[in-house]
């Protein structure tokens, strides 16, 4: 086992990203972190942001949310210290990954937001993702934010259905 805390919550974080193989936003990472009672949000962040010194972790900024995801560098020191972690915690990882992961995967891949654009209207940008690869993605301008907002929300609802629709009428062979 580690003596030094803020180690084991480096290599925690380092198995979660390798085990789900897709960004986790620094959400997603807290609510498991402070969920189990770990750590406190402050040294989770510490543990973070020196994976990112250490180029062991890289970070996304997407829709005003980061994203991580595990380097090379990181698997490389996993595949090493890895086994310094505790069965307990590992099994805790394992079972919250199992019981999440699904969750976690629609929360990354399904991104809607908006922008004020210069002309004083509002750009509402939509995307699915799989992975790192944009599925499909789509911009449009609304002259509201409450438009803006409920267009987001929709876009998060019905991503599915929107995507859908798009491929069967941009697939569709007129005759």
């Amino acid at each position: 086992m580690l003596s030094d805390p803020i180690t084991l919550y480096k290599l925690m974080i380092l198995y979660m990203l390798k085990k789900v193989k897709f960004p986790i936003t620094g959400t997603q990472l807290s609510e498991f972190f402070l969920g189990h009672e770990y750590t406190t949000y402050f040294t989770l962040q510490q543990a973070v942001s020196e994976l990112l010194e250490a180029h062991l972790i890289k970070a996304e900024y997407v829709n005003h949310s980061s994203r991580y995801e595990i380097t090379d560098e990181g698997e490389d020191t996993l595949t090493f210290f890895g086994n310094k972690m505790s069965g307990a915690i590992v099994k805790d990882i394992n079972d919250y990954l199992k019981e999440n992961k699904v969750r976690m995967r629609n929360e990354v891949g399904i991104l809607a937001d908006y922008t004020r654009t210069d002309q004083q209207d509002y750009r509402v940008h939509g995307e699915i993702r799989e992975g790192k690869s944009v599925l499909f993605e789509m911009s449009v301008s609304v002259p509201t934010m409450d438009q803006a907002e409920a267009m987001c929300a929709h876009f998060k609802r019905s991503c599915q259905d929107i995507y859908a629709y798009a491929m069967k009428e941009l697939l569709r062979e007129d005759k």
